[in-house]
């Protein structure tokens, strides 16, 4: 019996040993909490800091496996801050545009307005130039 005990414990020792070096490690690359960091900055959405950790990471191990996907990922948020920057500008522009374009309707409207007024300012003096027409009219009969 005492020998069957050994058998087992040698076997399950043996399970253990065997099993555990079946289980395959996780290979830590160089720099990777500094690549986790740059990574969990770009999730928390400081994407500036995060091209700053992202460079930092590809200057220090230019060489690992890991760097060509820091590189995309640096160079994908230095687009996307590159075209919020251009947004932040066209935004600019249009509000500056859509100020012109009410100043301009404004002065179209006050333009429009007197255009009006002398409309009615010559069709008044276009009635009083035919009265006038007809007083002078009168005074040649007379005459």
């Amino acid at each position: 019996m005492r020998q069957m005990w050994r058998r087992l414990v040698a076997l399950v020792l043996v399970a253990a040993v065997g099993g555990c070096a079946w289980v395959p490690l996780k290979r830590v690359s160089p720099g990777a909490a500094a690549l986790e960091r740059a990574d969990d900055l770009a999730r928390e959405g400081a994407w500036e800091d995060a091209v700053k950790a992202y460079g930092a990471y590809l200057a220090r191990y230019p060489d690992v496996e890991t760097a060509s996907r820091a590189a995309a990922s640096r160079d994908t948020l230095q687009a996307l801050l590159t075209a919020r920057a251009e947004l932040a500008v066209q935004r600019d522009e249009l509000a500056r545009q859509g100020a012109e374009l009410t100043r301009l309707r404004e002065e179209l409207f006050r333009r429009d307005h007197d255009l009006v007024r002398v409309r009615q300012e010559a069709e008044r003096l276009k009635t009083d130039l035919e009265c006038l027409k007809q007083i002078d009219l009168k005074l040649e009969r007379r005459k």
